[in-house]
């Protein structure tokens, strides 16, 4: 394709210039049963749609082409746990054998074309076939990271409204277990919306209880089932749905579609990663996150890639050389993680002795996104690595890389700080509060000009009101990333942070607000506030201060470890809320709205400005000195 001989800047004029030409040529890379009516309908803004009238399988063009190109051989999926003491390889020809026989029991069922899906499932293989076999016969799948807690799961039982829910028995979390089928279990209970069956896959070293008449094993339940074709959906037909945390109430069910997708991952497998088919690709994240969803199971297995499955943690399975075992064994190209990953090994393992023990001269770069990558993290990669250490920032919402050092394309001078220049397709603004282009290093609303590229979401699921009120409404022709930052005079991004109260917990996005809602409902807490700080392995951690109700008078010690374990049972361990202090009152605008932002920058130690409209502006002195009590901001 002539794109990969190009440089950077003219494949990016090209794209913001002529989008509809520049991909309609990276459409090329799909197998297409018919081709579009319209590369482009822009006919309803914000509602943009690519490729309308065109017909295609995500899963023939992950799988069945492939096969029928000559790669059936070729191993599609290398899975690696050394929780379970395991490692398997599955080929190409293989992947196309469980994922059709899967299909096909899913069929015999009564799952078809446009049913939902739930997928809750640890990082094993048969989560991937859960994904492939959905997409394979044009049903909907929504995978829900396995440590959510029950209460989040009906969430999105109640608003995804699946048929089935495909599980497994459990997974091993460091030295637990952790059994899925209660939690399952559980959230059926305390959903309005009734699941008709639910398949679940049993570990060998953990066996789950099965209700009769609703529950299929799936050894069983695949044994004799026909294998299932592809079944042709247009390109506009939803993919999947992922949930996102918003600031408050209910997640934001992100919709992807297949034809748009697929075009944008197969092309960013090259343009971005430089990975070709045959290449071996680890993507250390999880099948729960977009991460997952994107460059563990559909960009590697489009582009015709090896992608590995990684049931493991960056330290302590068994010990902070367990990437680079990894990269050795498998002979890894590259490898995609979070700024997290690298933290916790470089405090195990500061000086790096355990990279000695491996030889990983096969390995050529690192991508590292999810969280700001701080300089101190790139530096110590950077130096003990000798490859490439390239910082990229993408959303949830976006699907693939917004702003990126795109190798496969031109690899550019590397700044500290910035995850480099907008990815082609991605038309990067900053905007003052009034919506106007700011120059260079001036710190604003960082947006994306309308359209956005493909694979990115065109809506939200049953609710575009809400999608036209998070994305679309405060910048109208531009898509409101809710991050702040700057771009300087070379055109390289500087992401500086959330301009909501999401915060990024070791490349999770989870919502203080959703904490919040939690807190509240603690029967001596009158009001409460979370706020996110700043943390040197996790990259931000929760903080709570709360204000007890009038003639509480019982221990706070005791309330606080009440605290603790209401987020986790009804957000999950993944919060990671341990901290909290109890005040006297919170900072509130005359109007009543909690100040969090003052709140945070107190908590960092960063100087801020007194808002006009606070009602008193003694309770900051308060603040200050409860956060100091509790350690921020950190010396």
């Amino acid at each position: 394709m002539r794109w990969n001989m190009a440089k950077y800047k003219d494949v990016f004029t090209k794209s913001v210039e002529n989008p509809e030409g520049f991909w309609a040529e990276a459409a090329e890379g799909i197998d297409w049963y018919q081709k579009w009516d319209k590369v482009l309908d822009d006919s309803n803004p914000p509602f943009y749609r690519w490729f309308p009238g065109a017909k295609m399988n995500t899963c023939y063009n992950a799988i069945d082409r492939h096969v029928e190109g000559g790669r059936g051989d070729q191993v599609a999926i290398i899975h690696d746990s050394p929780v379970t003491d395991t490692i398997t390889k599955v080929t190409y020809k293989e992947l196309q054998q469980k994922v059709a026989q899967l299909a096909g029991a899913l069929q015999s069922i009564g799952i078809t074309k446009g049913d939902t899906v739930i997928i809750y499932m640890p990082m094993i293989l048969e989560a991937a076939y859960a994904m492939l076999a959905c997409a394979r016969i044009g049903a909907i799948h929504s995978v829900v990271f396995g440590g959510f807690a029950a209460n989040e799961l009906a969430i999105r039982i109640n608003h995804a409204e699946p048929k089935i829910i495909i599980t497994a028995s459990g997974a091993i979390e460091g030295a637990k277990t952790l059994a899925y089928k209660p939690i399952v279990d559980e959230a059926i209970e305390i959903a309005d919306h009734k699941i008709e069956k639910v398949v679940l896959f049993q570990r060998p070293f953990l066996q789950a209880d099965m209700q009769e008449g609703r529950d299929l094993d799936w050894k069983d339940f695949v044994a004799d089932a026909p294998l299932a074709d592809c079944v042709p959906v247009e390109a506009t037909d939803p993919l999947y749905i992922l949930y996102t945390s918003g600031t408050t109430g209910m997640p934001k069910g992100v919709i992807r579609d297949n034809g748009g997708h697929a075009v944008a991952l197969h092309w960013s497998m090259k343009a971005i990663y430089d990975i070709d088919a045959g290449d071996v690709w680890w993507s250390a994240s999880d099948v729960g996150w977009v991460v997952g969803h994107s460059y563990i199971v559909y960009g590697p297995l489009l582009k015709g890639a090896t992608t590995v499955f990684y049931e493991g943690k960056p330290i302590g399975t068994p010990d902070a050389g367990a990437f680079w075992r990894l990269i050795s064994e498998h002979q890894v190209k590259s490898l995609f993680t979070a700024p997290t990953a690298f933290r916790a090994i470089k405090k195990e393992d500061p000086d790096g002795v355990f990279i000695g023990k491996y030889d990983i001269s096969c390995f050529e770069c690192l991508y590292l996104a999810g969280e700001r990558l701080d300089p101190d993290t790139y530096f110590w990669a950077s130096n003990l690595l000798k490859v490439p250490v390239i910082d990229h920032w993408w959303q949830t919402e976006t699907g693939w890389a917004i702003v990126a050092n795109c190798r496969g394309i031109e690899e550019l001078p590397v700044k500290a700080g910035s995850p480099t220049t907008a990815v082609p397709g991605y038309n990067v603004m900053v905007l003052d509060d009034e919506g106007n282009e700011v120059g260079p290093n001036t710190e604003g609303n960082i947006v994306v000009k309308l359209p956005l590229p493909p694979g990115t979401l065109p809506t939200l699921w049953k609710n575009e009101k809400r999608f036209i009120e998070s994305y679309m409404s405060t910048f109208p022709g531009y898509y409101e990333t809710s991050d702040g930052g700057y771009i300087d005079e070379d055109g390289y991004v500087y992401v500086m942070g959330r301009m909501d109260d999401v915060i990024n917990i070791a490349g999770h996005r989870l919502s203080t607000g959703a904490m919040e809602e939690v807190i509240a409902t603690h029967p001596d807490i009158a009001e409460c506030a979370v706020i996110g700080t700043d943390d040197q392995l996790k990259g931000q951690l929760p903080v709570g201060l709360f204000v007890l109700k009038s003639g509480v008078d019982r221990d706070v010690e005791e309330i606080q470890t009440e605290l603790v374990k209401m987020v986790r049972e009804k957000i999950g361990a993944i919060a990671c809320f341990r901290e909290s202090s109890c005040v006297a009152r919170l900072p509130k605008t005359r109007s009543g709205k909690i100040l969090r932002g003052t709140m945070r920058s107190i908590a960092a130690g960063k100087e801020y400005r007194m808002p006009s409209t606070i009602d008193d502006p003694t309770i900051l002195d308060e603040i200050t000195e409860s956060l100091n009590e509790m350690g921020y901001p950190p010396k």
